[in-house]
């Protein structure tokens, strides 16, 4: 049931055109039969769920026992009802805040059909339509260039497509790689041996695994060397057959280190490579071997470029506003013009009577 209400006043001055108005729609929805516990669920503890969903989506929402009320603008309102109806349908079991916040991040429409690999936590499966093509480019193509923002999920659903691989015997080992470079500080001297002074540029690597297959499994899997962990820079010379190669961050790659790394593929061997050309640590005058393979291999078959945006983020909501906000300011900031550099003006010298 749904109910229109008046367009909000147009706030232009007198003698001014009112571009758009905003049409504030009321969507009812009754829960039948009802299912307490299903609702409590729904609902979260001390109605958290539905305030984040308000948050989220900017309406507001009231219920009544198995009767919901959401108002706001239109797409926001019929949004919102799409997600309480789609948390009701598992609601069965306690539904947790992360789990919200990654529905309210994806398409609650998305058809369940799409690709999906089995970790010790379940079946993993995307969150979103951009989500679902960089798994399927994956599945179908040896070398895949994923980019996008922070909290998108890169560099996750490539560690777990890589576990999948080796588990079904796919593949024989995982390489995992990044470009050791400080993100806009200096280190300085780190301490320990070679393995020591490396681990702390690939610690997200490891969390993925670690989260993906257990820390013992990862252990036994590094004794068999089956997992391999190591910085860009030990690429060179190499030639890797029959290995998932992930090379993460790879925006603070240079052109040659990226070149580097892609003619290190060897036969059965799957390559994807990760990273946020907005958040590139190289020098100013150094261009970015991710910006410049996107330019260079757009039409290279067997190559997949897939492009996720701030609507893929699965972190806290807050993570999408912050992205949107700094891509905001970096459009403001191209469309502002350059300064004109003063004209010199040569005087011409005067002659002395």
């Amino acid at each position: 049931m749904a109910e229109a209400l008046s367009p909000s006043p147009c706030s232009a001055p007198v003698g001014a055109v009112c571009i758009r108005e905003i049409i504030v729609l009321i969507l009812r929805h009754t829960f039948s039969p009802p299912d307490n516990k299903r609702i409590a669920h729904l609902c979260g503890p001390m109605d958290q769920h539905l305030r984040t969903i308000e948050d989220s989506l900017g309406v507001k929402i009231a219920h009544r026992f198995e009767q919901f009320r959401v108002e706001g603008p239109k797409s926001q309102a019929q949004r919102a009802l799409e997600t309480i109806q789609a948390m009701y349908e598992i609601a069965k079991r306690e539904i947790g805040a992360d789990q919200v916040q990654l529905m309210l991040s994806g398409d609650v429409t998305l058809d369940n059909d799409g690709p999906s690999v089995n970790t010790r936590r379940g079946s993993l499966s995307a969150r979103s339509s951009n989500q679902s093509h960089y798994m399927q480019a994956m599945a179908e193509h040896d070398i895949t260039i994923a980019i996008g923002p922070a909290g998108t999920g890169k560099t996750y659903l490539a560690v777990a497509l890589a576990v999948d691989a080796l588990e079904r015997q796919a593949v024989q080992r995982i390489v995992l790689t990044r470009p050791a470079v400080e993100a806009g500080e200096r280190l300085g001297f780190l301490p320990g041996d070679l393995g020591q002074k490396v681990d702390p540029y690939l610690r997200p690597l490891y969390d993925a695994l670690y989260d993906l297959m257990g820390h013992e499994r990862v252990l036994k899997a590094f004794e068999r060397q089956q997992i391999e962990i190591a910085p860009l820079a030990f690429m060179r010379g190499r030639t890797l057959n029959h290995a998932f190669v992930i090379l993460d961050e790879g925006q603070n790659t240079t052109p040659e280190q990226m070149k580097m790394f892609l003619t290190r593929i060897g036969f059965g061997t799957k390559a994807v490579i990760t990273g946020d050309v907005s958040q590139v640590d190289l020098p100013r005058h150094q261009t970015s071997g991710l910006i410049d393979a996107e330019r260079v291999l757009r039409r290279v078959k067997g190559i997949a470029i897939c492009r996720l945006t701030s609507a893929d983020v699965v972190r806290h909501p807050l993570v999408a506003r912050i992205v949107d906000a700094y891509e905001a300011q970096g459009r403001e900031l191209d469309e502002v013009p350059a300064p004109e550099k003063p004209r010199r003006t040569r005087k011409t010298p005067t002659r002395e009577s």
